[in-house]
């Protein structure tokens, strides 16, 4: 099947870079593999820069003329990104066989969290150059391979890969055809696509720092009066600053209903502590004038941060430890499965150092604190903590810091905790006002800042520049409800953008309700209830989204809308499927009624289920039962068979323990209504309280 070696050769010889920036083509690897069907896999990159390209072609018989192209997510880097753990959460090579396409990866411009030397600070190379110059060679490629070049290109990505996935569309008309974003967002300036560009999730990371600092314990009640069958006031219980604090989460777009996330290390917070570093040494003087100057918390309400400052803290390593030790914790139930993110045991390499145990514990605040080496072979590396486990720190970084994160450490290497910037970042959203963005109406009067502001701050330069939201082709955008890392605003900005600047009847947006950032597979085990039974796994969503991007870009056929609104930093989703639309079921539980039931131990019960899938997005083929919160669904409705688009289902139940259980219903749609496909599934839940009282016989 793979073309021989002079094909490949005229190929690249008679590529000529659209982009000045690249040099010749290179393919370092072109063989042939069975997995996960027969293809032919070509990598290679550009001569004089740091971009390379991965490609997947399926044999004759599966290839229908157009390929995919996923962009890795946070901030890019590896153009493997779709063939390692996420694949098959992602669809990766297997489902752009399934869509008829060819698939191929880029590393979008950089290698790992370094930036390529040469192009430096360059957000237009990293948001759509690399992407773009890779996919054209691609197709030149294919023309060679297949005899003729694909009819159709698509580019998609979720998180850091939605965020750049647009510019690509809006940028490289000659390439792409249609976009598929899921989780993405940012500034929009015509014109502006190679400009660094400010961005308000990271200050909404140091917003949900601050609730996770002052609120600790407490947090248990916010999370239990947001819960299904909960009070609904999660400030109660709460004193005058800790309200503020939760206040201005909430009004900067922080999603109800994932307040339990808030604390976990995949609470997406501590994924990103190393903004405080970052924005420190765009703004060198905001830290020290946080604690020093008037207007300020540090400086005026010096009482907030008692017991938790840890100021240039000195001590040694005693012990570094790999992902295999954590992933060993995480899995035996230990320490480690209270705290760390299994998410990065699981994507690093078993033997990578990713954490260390240090000699003294130094008193203070260790979540999100720097931790600076000072000596031995990984002396002058910044790294962050991202999870606390007994005494071992979890910890991550930016740029090759972040590559290495604590490779090279060795016992007895000295280091230094520190978190003044770290607690300086928690009130960031009050000193760096964003024009145009949502969120920040509570800290201004009469159209002026009520704090002193600072100097515009720009993310890291691989999440691209700004969008111009102006297109040739078909967009169709998916955001999730419950994602922490980027909150549902970030989608209705870019809504708003198309509105003013561009084509509307171009673009779509559907939210996929009960999703989180990452599938919850990936969540920490240690969530009760369980991740499963709160979230839904959304790869059938992004697959179907795929399908639909197709069938609208080549027969014309749009998908449907998402209707919604959206005031003081809350969605409200309409709760009938005729007036919601979308492509998911709309689902509602309820015991007698109610939200919350409380019983007797023994005593059975009635739970009852609502389903009702939009017309013409199929029927339901799966509804399925969790009574524990644990995850496992034991129970199902053997009655289901794909004929119906809407159903009612009633379980009878009962427990023979009290305590406080929660009921999760979920149910599946298909399109077709195939009761048997692993694919192209469409799930969403609901979910009951019942308290269960008495002793058990």
């Amino acid at each position: 099947m793979a073309g021989t070696l002079e094909a490949t050769t005229q190929a690249i010889n008679s590529y000529v870079p659209t982009d000045a920036y690249f040099g010749k083509p290179f393919i370092d690897a072109d063989e042939m593999r069975t997995d996960p069907l027969p293809h032919r896999y070509v990598h290679g990159g550009f001569e004089n820069s740091d971009t390379r390209f991965a490609i997947y072609f399926p044999e004759k018989d599966v290839y229908r003329g157009r390929f995919f192209q996923p962009l890795g997510g946070g901030l890019g880097g590896t153009e493997f990104a779709f063939v390692g753990p996420l694949a098959g959460v992602l669809g990766g090579v297997p489902g752009a066989f399934r869509l008829g396409g060819y698939m191929l990866e880029s590393n979008q411009g950089h290698i790992g969290n370094d930036l390529d030397q040469r192009a430096g600070d360059d957000p237009g190379l990293y948001g759509w150059r690399a992407s773009a110059e890779s996919a054209r060679f691609a197709k030149h490629l294919a023309k060679h391979h297949y005899g003729e070049v694909p009819h159709h290109g698509y580019v998609y990505g979720g998180s850091g890969g939605a965020r750049r996935s647009p510019l690509c569309l809006e940028n490289a008309p000659d390439i792409y055809d249609g976009a598929l974003p899921f989780m993405g967002g940012g500034p929009i300036a015509p014109g502006k696509a190679d400009e660094a560009i400010e961005s308000v999730q990271p200050t909404g990371f140091g917003a949900m720092f601050n609730v996770r600092r002052l609120l600790r314990d407490k947090l248990a009640n916010v999370i239990d009066a947001t819960e299904p069958g909960g009070s609904g006031n999660p400030f109660e219980g709460l004193n005058a600053h800790e309200r503020e604090a939760l206040a201005d989460l909430y009004r900067l777009g922080f999603p109800r209903g994932a307040e339990y996330m808030i604390a976990q290390p995949m609470g997406q917070a501590a994924m990103w502590c190393w903004n405080a570093a970052e924005f420190a040494r765009q703004d060198p003087g905001y830290t020290p004038d946080f604690w020093s100057k008037p207007g300020y918390a540090g400086h005026d309400q010096p009482h907030l941060f008692e017991g938790d400052r840890i100021v240039r803290f000195k001590t040694g390593v005693d012990q570094p430890r790999t992902a295999a030790d954590i992933a060993a914790e995480v899995h035996a139930g230990g320490p480690a499965a209270m705290e760390a993110s299994s998410f990065m045991a699981i994507m690093s390499p078993p033997d990578r150092q990713i954490a260390i145990r240090l000699a003294e514990q130094p008193s203070g605040y260790l979540p999100g604190a720097s931790v600076r080496i000072l000596s031995g072979e990984a002396a002058g590396r910044q790294l962050f903590v991202t999870g606390v486990f007994g005494d071992t720190l979890l910890l991550d970084g930016f740029g090759a810091d972040g590559n290495a994160k604590a490779e090279g450490v060795r016992p007895g290497d000295q280091v230094e905790v520190d978190n003044d910037a770290y607690l300086a970042y928690c009130y960031w959203h009050r000193h760096h006002v964003i024009d145009g963005e949502k969120g920040f109406d509570q800290v201004i009067v009469d159209g002026s800042p009520m704090f002193p502001q600072r100097p515009r701050i720009t993310v890291p330069s691989p999440f691209g520049g700004h969008y111009s939201a102006q297109f040739k082709g078909k967009l169709l955008y998916m955001q999730h409800t419950h994602d922490t890392s980027l909150w549902p605003d970030q989608a209705i900005l870019y809504a708003e953008g198309v509105a003013r600047y561009g084509m509307p009847e171009n673009f779509r947006l559907q939210w996929v309700e009960n999703a989180e950032h990452i599938p919850p597979a990936f969540l920490p085990p240690s969530i009760v209830p369980s991740p499963t039974s709160r979230l839904i796994d959304y790869s059938g969503i992004i697959e179907q989204g795929l399908a639909d991007l197709v069938a609208w870009v080549e027969r014309g056929i749009a998908p449907p809308d998402s209707a919604y609104s959206y005031t003081g930093g809350k969605l409200t989703l309409p709760a009938a499927a005729s007036k919601r639309g979308g492509i998911q079921p709309v689902v509602s539980a309820s015991i007698e009624e109610a939200a919350r039931a409380e019983v007797a131990v023994g005593a059975e019960f009635t739970i009852s289920a609502m389903a009702e899938v939009p017309a013409g997005q199929g029927t339901i083929v799966a509804v399925e039962w969790d009574f524990d919160g644990t995850g496992r669904f034991l129970a199902a409705e053997e009655s289901v068979d794909g004929t119906a688009a809407s159903g009612s289902y009633e379980r009878r139940h009962s427990y023979d323990k009290p305590g406080t259980y929660f009921v999760t219903v979920r149910v599946t749609a298909h399109r077709q209504g195939d009761v048997s496909t692993p694919y192209l599934r469409i799930p969403n839940l609901a979910r009951v309280r019942v308290v269960v009282t008495g002793a058990a016989a």
